[in-house]
């Protein structure tokens, strides 16, 4: 498509960041205030990494660097964005374990926080409970894990693109 072709450096990052500032207003606004939905301790997480995604696209829009720079940026997104997928697809895996096999309810994400060292807090973390297994809301068949893991497929497809194409000056 040739639309594609024409968006410039800046338009491409601008881009992830406002898809990036719509998923947590969407994730805030409707899904935990309007539908009144905790997140668990993995989805606190996801948020973490949604909002570092974003600066690193709004980073990018506002140093527009030169083609070295563009290069970095996309690579920093990609790291980040292929963190989020693997919380994402884990968050998967425990919402599909049998009944019997899902963790038990852990302390929230805040608690584990204050009373762990931080890389021990998200190894529990990434581990699981039972909060994470739970589904609280489905759209078009798709779980909000899943509709997240979406999500960062299209956040590394604008990294990559932007990795892979011609750097602009």
């Amino acid at each position: 498509m040739n639309i594609f072709r024409q968006l410039s450096y800046r338009q491409i990052n601008l881009l992830g960041f406002i898809t990036c500032i719509t998923a947590m207003l969407f994730a805030v606004g409707f899904l935990q205030h309007y539908l009144m939905l905790e997140p668990c301790p993995l989805c606190v997480l996801t948020r973490v990494i949604v909002i570092s995604l974003s600066l690193v696209f709004l980073l990018a829009v506002i140093h527009n660097p030169k083609p070295l720079g563009q290069r970095v940026y996309a690579g920093l997104a990609i790291l980040v964005g292929l963190i989020g997928l693997g919380v994402q697809l884990r968050h998967v895996w425990l919402q599909n374990l049998p009944p019997d096999q899902v963790p038990a309810c852990g302390p929230g994400l805040e608690f584990l926080l204050e009373t762990q060292p931080v890389f021990s807090a998200l190894r529990m973390v990434l581990q699981g409970s039972g909060d994470c297994a739970e589904i609280d809301w489905i759209f078009l068949g798709l779980t909000i894990p899943m509709q997240t893991a979406l999500l960062f497929v299209f956040l590394l497809g604008l990294a990559v693109w932007q990795l892979m194409r011609k750097p602009s000056s």
